[in-house]
């Protein structure tokens, strides 16, 4: 019998956490983050982590789950959100998968056996220096060379991809392609998105953004430098922090920080949905409409009802 999971997907800043913790209670659920930013301790605010008074309504899974110089490997992902998956199920709670990165997402909807191979700092250093000496074409012909059918599916243009791909080869002397593949997830997923027209939803980021400065961002930007999390990690590199280096070295105004801040949630928006076409939705609902998010209750109540799902009462 598969697990019933219901997938609450969507861009940032669109509504997803409010809407999960609002549900949740009257279903007996409990969430599981697909947020590749919120593993990270000590990164609350530019993540748009769930507030301490969130995670006291409902019981969270997959957040605070390393420290932002510590690696999380997507295989490692997947364990541990494929346990919470089965331990909520397992106690008869109905487990709300919640989250926008796309390459989390994809990998527990569909299935996918990921390579066991942990990073190797060294050798993706060593890979990268020879791709700004010799240019990214000598990585891409290699995995040519050991790994056809992987360099099939990589753009020759991306790195990060072609050094995974010669990582696993080179550390475990099997290609990347061969490591790969699908199985059925033991999970019947109820697929749902979350979605606004793009000015109201850019608009709504944008006074997110605002909101995470007055909220104390820089200052939780410098509190991680003072701790010794340097600029070059993937963590400190990413959406909400990386904006305000500039600031806090003096080449920019805070107000610059802040526009740059807004610029770029914005363009990860659009790479957001360029994954979610990817996934089988069963319906988009406009979270910009008063009603909507009593038509994701309702739509939830009726597949848990119509498919004999243990649950408890929606209550309005």
């Amino acid at each position: 019998m598969h697990l019933p999971v219901v997938v609450l997907l969507g861009p940032t800043g669109v509504g997803k956490t409010a809407l999960a913790v609002e549900m949740a209670p009257n279903l007996g659920g409990e969430i599981v983050s697909a947020d590749s930013r919120q593993i990270y301790r000590y990164m609350d605010i530019g993540t748009a982590k769930p507030t301490p008074t969130e995670r006291a309504a409902v019981p969270h899974h997959m957040i605070d789950l390393v420290d932002p110089d510590q690696p999380l490997s997507l295989a490692e992902y997947c364990d541990q959100a494929r346990a919470a998956l089965q331990d909520i199920s397992r106690r008869a709670r109905l487990p709300f998968l919640v989250g926008g990165t796309g390459q989390y997402l994809a990998a527990l909807l569909q299935g996918w056996k990921i390579p066991r191979v942990p990073p190797q700092t060294d050798l993706r250093e060593r890979l990268r220096q020879q791709a700004q000496r010799e240019g990214v074409h000598s990585l891409y012909e290699r995995l040519q060379e050991i790994d056809p059918p992987a360099a099939a599916n990589i753009l020759p243009n991306n790195l990060r991809r072609i050094i995974r791909a010669l990582e696993v080869f080179e550390v475990s002397g099997r290609p990347f392609s061969e490591q790969r593949g699908r199985e059925t997830p033991p999970y019947d997923f109820l697929i749902l998105g979350l979605t606004m027209e793009r000015p109201a939803l850019y608009e709504r980021v944008d006074h997110r953004a605002e909101r995470m400065v007055q909220q104390g961002l820089v200052h939780e930007v410098h509190s991680l430098l003072q701790r010794g999390y340097e600029w070059d990690l993937p963590a400190m590199s990413g959406l909400g922090y990386a904006q305000f280096r500039p600031c806090l070295e003096g080449r920019c105004s805070l107000e610059e920080a802040l526009t740059r801040l807004k610029y770029d949630t914005h363009a990860f928006i659009r790479h957001q949905y360029t994954w979610f076409r990817r996934f089988s939705v069963q319906r988009w609902f406009d979270m910009s409409q008063a009603d909507e998010q009593k038509a994701v209750k309702a739509h939830v109540q009726e597949w848990l009802e119509s498919t004999d799902k243990p649950s408890e009462s929606m209550e309005e």
